[in-house]
């Protein structure tokens, strides 16, 4: 799992690794085959069992001997990769999951990228295509093997991009009316996000030489999502056995795929029947509306069947959704309730005046009236020791690889230092103390398996990443109003933070986006203090440049991800790099697009005194909540708030240190059982408890699953929850398109078996 930190970013289905699936080699009878099955459903079985083992001895054995050579076992495949039909299928891919996660992190904060749905769809779509019509057919036909296949994932990944800040800066930026509509700004945000975008595009290249080449072997850079992306594609190409496997999981992911965005789209027109189960309703409603069943409802308690989190959560584990359940109870089940209990927090009466819903109150608003540090909402009261536990988290996790840090930057010395030396031969002077200095231990050196002809020169990249920083200048000057020296620090901090935030991505596989873009509002706050600039205008331009810094650093990360995935395959660099460019292109309109979209459907998305709304947008609170505390002279906390969020951020840098520094030795089986911080952070900024159940759910049915069914898991378990994420999202994006059509659930929904009405 790539994960961008959980609330600004990317959980990526690829990745992650189950404790409870047991190697493929050691699997015997996996299937476990029931008596009555026939002979031709034994014989099936049985093959695909025999083909998942022996594609994993295969796959394993070059892998685990040497992580940082390219695969040699590639089929033979035409020069020109990049083809229409590959950038194509890749574009529409990664079309569909930026449109799904504006709707998925607009609702919780979590986004997902491309890798495998782009990887899997799009080798269904052209292997099709490929096997129909002849090579006489160039654009469409011909021959397709795995390097292709990677121009398709990288194109996806490329587009599905840049989503992230349209769940989190952009509607914090509206909330506090620091603009005017989204409608009426689109051509800006599509300017800030092409420049931003395109700064991060340019920014990627030539990291691809530095951290997939010149040191991932000595700082271990295994990129692990990246990595098992290429394996994915590599066995989907292997003769006849890995088409079948692609096949399986093909039909695992398109019926999920299918029967998410049905669910999600039916549902809306009876919510209380098909999506939420309001079990305390029902109870209070049984008891013909006198009992204290409601009070349960009020925090938040009933389930709901959201595929997209069941499906995150066979993704990334027991551990993780537990950790977040976890959160949510200590949060909206003890701390919650304890602080209006002793009338330290207050609700929000929700009743419309209708005397059997009396007693029905919100304890989650964010309105301007909750955000008070003299009568907070639970939830306002919550956010505080929730985003500061992230933040707290985050740095510690960054501190530690303090190390590995030191050695990246002594490389990137290392690396400026052999480029003085080469300028000055070409000059015909010999900088000898620059040669010493450049130097690399041999065993520490990776093989480009690129040819010099397939590289990208420097005078393709550096001219578009001077002309990026340029434009971002001009663009948030004139469209903003942000000075320049403001611009070239945001600059500089995702200069800064793109570095920390590929090197953190290819040691642990978690890009630190949290601590990335609250590190930068936290610096840029402290910019603005001794400008004498009116608090609006200190905020507008904090949230800016934090988005700004944000989306530097998640493309970069995202893009260098693909080289390592291409190096691993071979795909000449430039004609990847090409499609990353055309992807960003896609990204740039697509997002803000489907913005617009969100917030035209449902206003409260930007409604800061909006009491009910279908979209949690917890991204959007933890933004506006660090730009407000950074800029308000009044320290807008309550202090109890304040006190308690500072000993949880230190509890959670402590339980960091406990997981790496006692859980070691005999002791390291404890990792596995270690809570998540960063999730039990979150469960205190999100206050819909029904995401930490449904993604429990997932996580248990994919446990016992892959228990009493590796292969079977194997084959099908992170396909089917990449059709159950991308299902549900693309669901959302028609739901938003039928309500601005006027024919939603909305208006012709049933809200049966809902508290007054359901969201």
């Amino acid at each position: 799992m790539s994960t961008n930190e959980v609330l600004d970013s990317h959980v990526d289905p690829v990745g992650q690794v189950n404790p409870n699936v047991p190697p493929l080699t050691e699997t015997k009878n996996a299937f476990n085959t029931p008596a009555s099955a026939t002979r031709q459903e034994v014989d099936e079985k049985e093959e695909a069992e025999e083909t998942v083992k022996s594609l994993d001895d295969e796959h394993h054995d070059d892998f685990t001997i040497d992580p940082f050579m390219p695969f040699g076992d590639l089929p033979e495949e035409r020069s020109n990769i990049l083809t229409i039909r590959a950038i194509f299928v890749g574009l529409c891919c990664g079309a569909l999951v930026n449109a799904s996660n504006v709707y998925l992190g607009l609702k919780t904060g979590w986004t997902f990228t491309a890798n495998l749905f782009g990887a899997i769809a799009g080798f269904a779509v052209v292997k099709f295509l490929s096997k129909t019509l002849p090579e006489a057919f160039p654009i469409l036909g011909g021959n397709f093997g795995p390097r292709e296949n990677n121009i398709i994932q990288t194109a996806a990944m490329a587009s599905g991009g840049l989503s992230s800040v349209f769940v989190s800066a952009f509607p914090a930026l509206y909330q506090l009316q620091l603009l005017d509509t989204p409608k009426a700004d689109y051509w800006k945000i599509v300017s800030l996000t092409a420049v931003a975008g395109y700064f991060g595009y340019f920014f990627a290249t030539p990291m691809r030489k530095f951290f997939i080449i010149y040191v991932a072997r000595e700082l271990r850079l295994i990129f692990p999502t990246a990595s098992a992306t290429a394996m994915t594609i590599r066995s989907m190409h292997q003769a006849v056995t890995g088409e079948r496997i692609a096949k399986m999981k093909m039909k695992g992911l398109s019926i999920a795929f299918a029967g998410a965005l049905i669910l999600r789209v039916v549902s809306q027109y009876c919510l209380g029947i098909l999506w939420d189960w309001h079990f305390f309703t029902w109870f209070y409603i049984w008891g013909k509306y006198n009992n204290q069943a409601l009070a349960v409802e009020n925090w938040g308690w009933f389930l709901e069947w959201t595929p997209a989190f069941i499906g995150s959560g066979m993704l990334v584990g027991l551990n993780v959704s537990i950790s977040f359940l976890a959160g949510s109870i200590i949060a909206w089940g003890i701390i919650g309730p304890a602080l209006v209990h002793n009338n330290m927090a207050w609700g929000i009466d929700l009743s419309d005046g209708d005397p059997k819903w009396e007693g029905l109150i919100s304890f989650a608003s964010l309105s301007l009236k909750a955000c008070n540090k003299d009568l907070p909402s639970p939830r306002y009261w919550l956010l505080w020791p929730g985003v500061l536990l992230m933040i707290a988290v985050s740095f510690t996790e960054l501190a530690l690889q303090y190390k590995v840090i030191f050695f990246a930057f002594k490389a990137l010395y290392r690396g400026l230092a052999n480029g003085i030396y080469a300028l000055g031969r070409a000059m015909g002077k010999e900088l000898s103390f620059f040669k010493r200095v450049g130097q690399q231990a041999e065993e520490d050196l990776v093989d480009d398996s690129a040819e010099p002809h397939q590289l990208v020169k420097m005078w393709m990249w550096l001219p578009g990443l001077l002309l990026s920083i340029i434009c971002i200048c001009v663009v948030l000057g004139v469209e903003f109003d942000m000075p320049v020296g403001m611009s070239l620090l945001s600059v500089f901090l995702a200069f800064f933070f793109s570095f920390l935030a590929i090197q953190c991505t290819g040691v642990t596989d978690i890009t630190p986006l949290t601590a990335a873009s609250k590190a930068s509002q936290i610096v840029l706050g402290g910019a603005t203090k001794g400008e004498g600039w009116g608090v609006e205008h200190a905020q507008r331009l904090n949230l800016l440049g934090g988005a700004m810094a944000s989306m530097g650093a998640n493309q970069s990360t995202d893009l260098v991800c693909d080289f390592r995935t291409g190096f691993l395959l071979r795909t000449p660099p430039n004609q990847q790099w090409l499609a990353q460019g055309v992807g960003t292109i896609v990204a740039v309109f697509l997002a803000p697009a489907m913005f617009q979209l969100f917030s035209t459907a449902y206003p409260c998305i930007i409604d800061i005194n909006a009491e009910r709304c279908p979209f949690a947008v917890p991204s959007v609170a933890a933004w506006r909540a660090t730009a407000v505390a950074v800029t308000d002279p009044t320290f807008p906390i309550p202090t109890s708030s304040g006190i308690f969020a500072i000993v949880f951020a230190c509890f959670g840098s402590f339980m960091v240190f406990v997981r790496h520094y006692v859980w070691v030795g005999k002791w390291e089986w404890m990792k596995a059982y270690h809570p998540n911080m960063m999730c039990i952070g979150l469960a205190f900024v999100l206050s819909q408890t029904h995401y930490g159940t449904a993604m429990v759910i997932g996580a248990t049915w994919a446990a016992i699953w892959a228990k009493r069914n590796p292969t079977g898991f194997d084959i099908y378990g992170y396909a089917i929850a990449a059709g159950l994420i991308a299902g549900e999202g693309i669901g959302g994006v028609i739901n938003a398109v039928f309500q601005v059509a006027g024919i939603s659930g909305s208006k012709y929904g049933s809200n049966v078996a809902c508290p007054v009405s359901c969201e």
